[in-house]
C-alpha cells in the first residue's frame, strides 16, 4: 500500500491508543549520558543540555509515494500521525522557545540517513535525533512496539529540566496537537529562574 498524503487524515478513522502506563515511570528520572546521531551532523547528548529541552518521540515518519512498512499500518493504534505530529512542532517551534524550551528535539529509532532526507523535505528548525541501537531507548525503557521486525519508540514528548525529566505527555492523540499541548503545558510551568 503506498502512502497516502502524509499530512492529510481524518483521525476519527484511526484508533487511538490507550494509556498502557509505559511511561508511568518516566517522570524524575535522569538521563543517562548517551550521546545520539542528529540530522545536523551533530552528536547529541541529551543528559548534557542545560535549560528547558522538549524531546517528542515518534515511531517512524513515512515518505510520499513510498511503500507503507505494513499494510495495516494507519489501523495500529498510534502509529499513523508522525509527519503531522513533526510539522506541529515545527510550525510552533518559535513559539514552543518563547515559552521556554531551550532546544527542541524529535526521536525515533530510524536510521540518521533516512531522518536527514525528512528534515530536509519538511524544513525542519530543530534536530532530529536517531536511536537506530536502541541505546537511549532501552536506558529509559520507553514505550515501545514492534512491527515488521523493527522496534519503534511509541509516541510520546518529554519535558526535560537540567537532563531531569520533568513531565511526559503520553499517549498522544491525534498526533498533529501535541506541538500545541506542550506548548500549553511550558505557558502553565514556565522554568524556575
Amino acid at each position: 500500500m503506498n502512502q497516502r498524503n502524509l499530512l492529510e487524515v481524518d483521525w476519527s478513522q484511526i484508533p487511538a491508543p490507550e494509556d498502557d502506563g509505559a511511561a508511568a515511570h518516566l517522570v524524575g528520572m535522569t538521563l543517562p549520558p548517551i550521546g545520539l546521531l542528529a540530522t545536523d551532523d551533530t552528536s547529541v547528548t541529551l543528559s548534557a543540555m542545560r535549560g528547558r529541552t522538549v524531546v517528542f518521540a515518534y515511531p517512524r515518519t513515512g515518505e510520499p509515494g513510498k511503500i507503507a512498512l505494513v499494510d495495516d499500518w494507519d489501523m495500529i493504534p498510534g502509529a499513523r500521525g508522525c509527519t503531522p505530529q513533526t510539522c506541529a512542532f515545527r510550525d510552533l517551534f518559535a513559539e514552543l522557545k518563547a515559552a521556554g524550551a531551550a532546544q527542541v528535539f524529535g526521536l525515533s529509532t530510524q536510521s540518521n540517513a533516512y531522518q536527514t532526507e525528512m528534515a530536509s523535505r519538511l524544513h525542519l528548525p530543530f534536530p532530529v535525533l536517531s536511536d537506530e541501537k536502541l541505546a537511549l531507548t532501552r536506558a529509559l525503557k520507553l514505550p515501545t512496539m514492534e512491527v515488521a521486525d523493527l522496534t519503534l519508540i511509541k509516541r510520546l514528548a518529554l519535558i526535560v529540566d537540567d537532563a531531569r525529566i520533568t513531565h511526559v505527555l503520553y499517549p498522544v492523540f491525534p498526533p498533529d496537537r501535541n506541538a500545541g499541548d506542550v506548548l500549553d503545558w511550558l505557558k502553565a510551568n514556565p522554568v524556575r529562574a
